[in-house]
């Protein structure tokens, strides 16, 4: 996965565990698309201040991650959300009793809320 998508997934789950000035610079940086001059001149810092904040609130989202591990079980339930909806419209197509094609139809749409 690209470290920005990364950075900014973990910023949404995490971000409320930094700090306030970390979770500001890392959210502009990654989700508003600023660059270490613009946070500088915006909050009244240096650049390298700005680099060293982002830097260490990535750190901690990591951090954060590696122990909880909520995106990554996350990002596997979805695929294996997505994975049984494959597998229902397949049986679906593939055979014809009209009372399995309801149920799955409607096991189909609850999976579908989930993803």
């Amino acid at each position: 996965m690209d470290k920005k998508i990364e950075v900014s997934i973990l910023c949404q789950i995490y971000g409320k565990l930094l700090t306030e000035k970390q979770y500001n610079y890392i959210n502009d940086y990654y989700n508003n698309d600023l660059s270490l001059s613009e946070i500088a001149e915006n909050y009244n810092i240096t650049r390298q201040a700005a680099r060293d904040n982002i830097k260490k609130g990535e750190n901690k989202l990591f951090e954060y991650e590696e122990k909880l591990e909520i995106m990554k079980t996350t990002l596997r339930n979805e695929k294996t959300i997505e994975d049984i909806l494959s597998q229902i419209s397949e049986i679906k197509t593939n055979y014809s009793d009209k009372k399995i094609a309801k149920i799955l139809e409607e096991v189909k749409k609850q999976l579908s809320t989930l993803v």
